[in-house]
């Protein structure tokens, strides 16, 4: 009896495993058909994807692919007879297809001992067809037409891992050979896939994903600027400063050409209260560029903050002599004056003697009118500047020059 129910046992698990693979079979000659049924492909081979007698075949999950590579096929077939391909039902058929068969390269490619003891390939039938499949995938660039598609319909974020999936191809281990290899070089249109792949991440705001291609890329010479440029802002984005300045630092040597890696270091260490930093990095934009106004106005209000006048002035002057209509330089030069002659106020308060309080007053005063021409010249370039008028006004009110307030004070109230 005992014996009777072991064998009654063995014939039913030997009857699951043979109409599981059965249900692969099916599904292969549904899709492969005149007319084929891919509704019902699908639904016999996601029952072979999950029962435990098949759902470790390699085979299982090549066919699971075959499926979608079938519709592609015939997606494709469309365009020969003068009609429009459905691009989003053959992308999803070739990203479910590649998927499917990832899963089963694993499984073909597992090493395992043959009768003799020697190393051998799981599958190496199906390992040689999924190296056929995927390199025709590459080559057509089935992957990279679909992603263009969600591009086209702003859906940036499923278009990168589309893209994602076509770089990976030349590294995985399935094509891990020499023939192989050659027919998919990593050539210039590789590197363009690769800076479209980050631009989708950067547009579909996925920080991580964008730096870790743009990384990757930094260092080649694909659209090597505007990489680094990309690079840095997706770190201000996830305000990573360490990472932000080191890729500005290194653009800056790599980059001597474009000043933009420059400004913006120097941007940083004004921002972040780093002056003689910026005077640094200001110097050596100044002798590659020693006619950029703006370089020398700057280096002039940081000198300035710094309480160095007279760099501060010959900073301003060097501004000027290159563009004379800089009003900013003149103002620069006003302020220079103007405010040593606020702190002198300030020291003159704590005098007690008569005497030399009313020398500290005058000579605050003369430094107070000392500023007033720069504020005036200033004025005139760039009359609709409040500053300066706001400025010449107490000027003039604390000189009692009643014209000349009465003149600025209406300018200041239209």
């Amino acid at each position: 009896m005992k014996k009777t129910l072991i064998m009654a046992a063995l014939v039913l698990i030997s009857a699951g495993c043979f109409a599981q693979k059965a249900n692969v079979k099916k599904a292969k000659n549904l899709a492969l058909q005149e007319t084929p049924d891919f509704s019902g492909a699908r639904a016999a081979i996601n029952e072979a994807l999950t029962n435990e007698e098949t759902k470790d075949l390699a085979d299982t999950w090549y066919t699971a692919g075959l499926i979608g590579y079938q519709e592609l096929t015939k997606e494709n077939e469309k365009t020969y007879l003068g009609q429009a391909r459905d691009e989003k039902r053959a992308g999803e058929a070739v990203v479910e297809s590649f998927d499917y068969w990832m899963k089963a390269a694993d499984l073909a490619g597992q090493k395992v001992l043959d009768k003799k003891g020697n190393e051998v390939l799981a599958d190496k039938k199906t390992y040689a067809l999924l190296q056929k499949k995927v390199l025709e995938y590459y080559k057509n660039q089935e992957l990279v037409k679909y992603g263009i598609y969600l591009n086209d319909q702003r859906d940036f974020a499923t278009a990168y891992g589309v893209f994602q999936r076509h770089l990976s191809i030349p590294e995985l281990s399935l094509m891990q050979n020499e023939k192989l290899q050659k027919e998919m070089p990593k050539d210039s249109i590789y590197d363009q896939y690769k800076y479209y792949t980050a631009i989708f991440a950067i547009q579909a705001e996925m920080h991580p994903e964008a730096i870790a291609v743009l990384e990757e890329m930094k260092d080649g010479n694909y659209e090597a600027i505007t990489v680094n440029q990309f690079l840095y802002q997706e770190y201000v984005n996830v305000q990573d400063t360490a990472n932000y300045v080191r890729v500005l630092q290194d653009a800056v040597v790599r980059f001597p050409q474009e000043p933009w890696f420059l400004q913006n270091l120097i941007n940083h260490y004004i921002f972040s209260g780093q002056e003689q930093e910026a005077i640094n990095y200001l110097e050596q934009a100044i002798a590659r560029e020693p006619n950029v106004a703006q370089y020398h106005l700057i280096k002039g209000n940081l000198n300035e903050n710094q309480k160095n006048y007279d760099a501060a002035l010959a900073d301003f002057d060097r501004a000027l002599a290159i563009d004379p209509t800089m009003a900013d330089a003149e103002a620069g030069k006003g302020r220079v004056y103007y405010n040593q002659a606020v702190k002198m106020n300030e020291d003159a308060a704590l005098i007690a003697d008569a005497k030399e309080y009313k020398k500290a007053l005058e000579e605050m005063n003369a430094m107070f009118r000392q500023s007033m021409p720069f504020f005036e010249k200033a004025h005139e370039l760039a009359p609709d500047n409040r500053d300066y008028m706001i400025t010449l006004r107490g000027l003039y009110y604390r000189f009692d020059m009643t014209d000349k307030y009465n003149a600025i004070n209406e300018e200041l109230n239209k």
